[in-house]
């Protein structure tokens, strides 16, 4: 394969570098490399980027006010451009990242030109536009993604992608409990795979 549907972008919230979910981020990443596809990650943390100020201003021209480095950086670009998202976060407090939130809010802009664009007939949702979301939790509940994939799910409507997978991994605190779990590492490895397709 070749072509964009091939290439991964993904969205890391997490402010802790060569951590869990750094370390689920690479695994997956391994297995969608092993069956030929491109991965690139941006970590919000890294970057120059604001909260949404509730402004309005995108709701007239689809594009963000704010010159900061969702511009600078291209990040917006790159979402609009790329066919695969993945949204990558620890759980704080049942929810996701300060950093994936504020990056989600920022897609309101997103959420704008969709607005914009279907009103003039213009918008057009595509099947192979595909987003997911990894994610890593300390504790073990029952309900501790439920709220975090809610607003994910949210989002990727808003920026016109299509909800089609996570992998949530419980029970990891410490920096290197992720690394120690070779099972679970396979597994995310696997999960890779399965979102991009190996040639047979």
């Amino acid at each position: 394969m070749n072509d964009d549907r091939t290439k991964f972008l993904v969205i890391s919230g997490s402010p802790r570098k060569q951590g869990n979910t750094d370390t689920l981020i690479a695994a997956v990443a391994s297995g969608i490399e092993q069956c030929g596809g491109q991965v690139e990650i941006v970590r919000i943390a890294d970057l120059n980027v604001g909260p949404c100020i509730a402004c309005g201003g995108c709701t007239k021209t689809g594009r963000c006010v704010i010159e900061d480095d969702m511009h600078v950086q291209g990040v917006y670009d790159k979402v609009l451009t790329t066919q695969n998202v993945i949204l990558a976060s620890p759980i704080y407090f049942y929810a996701i990242s300060a950093q994936l939130k504020m990056f989600i809010d920022r897609m309101q802009a997103m959420w704008s030109r969709k607005q914009l664009l279907a009103a003039q007939g213009k918008w057009q949702v595509s099947p192979d536009k595909k987003g997911y979301f990894l994610s890593v939790a300390a504790t073990r509940g029952p309900k501790i993604f439920d709220g975090s994939k809610m607003c994910v799910q949210y989002a990727y409507d808003a920026m016109g992608f299509n909800y089609s997978g996570e992998f949530f991994v419980r029970g990891v605190d410490k920096r290197s409990d992720l690394s120690r779990d070779s099972a679970k590492l396979e597994e995310a490895t696997a999960f890779g795979r399965s979102i991009m397709p190996c040639e047979t």
